[in-house]
């Protein structure tokens, strides 16, 4: 007998292409920091987690303070709480060193520009859960106050 399951979405495999190590952050919390130099431009590598319904991931930030979660189309989301790797640590800055892309079922880090090593890994998250309610902590001459 045959039984019916649910389509359940393959987790990718995700690789850091640029070592990083965890560390106390000035900015919040941990940080991941970069343990040799990083060319810009260059990929640094994938943020690991579970694909979840775009549902569940409202309902853990609702109910979470901490959220490591990115929205990756308007049905699924990321889950870096669950099954993650060291990415997870990038900070937000309104001046950051690196950017996010977006990739059907993956998250991807690059270097905006040349990274120094021991420099702390940071993006700008834009638009998030917390509707600008949240107070930024970056501390750069263009912090807007708020994430």
């Amino acid at each position: 007998m045959r039984h019916k399951t649910k389509e359940i979405y393959k987790t990718p495999a995700y690789s850091i292409t640029h070592p990083v190590r965890v560390g106390a952050s000035q900015i919040d919390g941990k940080g991941a920091y970069a343990l040799v130099a990083i060319s810009g431009h260059k990929k640094i590598g994938d943020l690991g987690g579970v694909i979840i319904s775009l549902r569940e991931a409202r309902r853990i930030a609702a109910e979470t303070k901490r959220v490591a979660m990115v929205e990756l189309d308007g049905k699924r989301a990321l889950n870096a709480a669950v099954n993650s790797n060291d990415l997870r640590y990038i900070n937000h800055s309104c001046d950051p060193n690196t950017f996010m892309r977006v990739t059907f079922n993956r998250v991807e880090f690059y270097a905006l520009r040349n990274i120094k090593k021991g420099e702390e890994l940071t993006c700008d998250y834009g638009e998030t859960h917390h509707d600008g309610k949240l107070p930024c902590r970056c501390g750069t001459v263009k912090c807007r106050g708020f994430i």
